[in-house]
């Protein structure tokens, strides 16, 4: 997608300069455009870090819920157990803290997907703009350049 977005941009560009009709607003829209690819780039090259960030907060997550559990379990079976009460409150709060640290990784990744998606979008919107814009230059330019006999 993203070799075939700069491949259109480039060809678009030259085609431009080769009709002679190069204008600043299709200019302007070939450097959004190139901005945008770049952006994309390197929000996509965050995303495998960002998914391998999920993955270990709710692994992280599920162990610490599941050691909270076995110290629930062993404080119920001796529940005047100072010690035991204390290793469960412990295993509590890193439950429920690593619990917390996984939801956050999971919006960062949803965020940063629906980043890649919008600048997607914008990315193909202004292509279509710039086809147009050449498309209606090279057909104005039709028109005027004939040579009347």
């Amino acid at each position: 997608m993203k070799k075939l977005s700069l491949l259109i941009s480039s060809g678009l560009l030259f085609c431009m300069s080769i009709s002679g009709q190069v204008n600043t607003d299709s200019l302007s829209l070939v450097s959004e455009i190139s901005k945008d690819q770049l952006k994309l780039g390197k929000l996509q090259n965050q995303l495998e870090q960002q998914v391998s960030s999920k993955r270990m907060a709710s692994e992280k997550a599920q162990n610490s819920a599941h050691k909270n559990s076995s110290a629930a379990d062993k404080l119920s079976d001796d529940p005047n157990n100072k010690k035991l009460a204390r290793k469960a409150k412990n295993k509590a709060g890193d439950a429920k803290r690593d619990s917390r640290d996984a939801r956050n990784e999971a919006e960062n990744l949803d965020k940063l997907n629906k980043d890649i998606r919008h600048l997607e979008n914008r990315i193909a919107d202004n292509e279509v703009k710039l086809y147009k814009q050449i498309r209606d230059g090279m057909n104005k330019r039709t028109a005027t350049d004939t040579i009347p006999y």
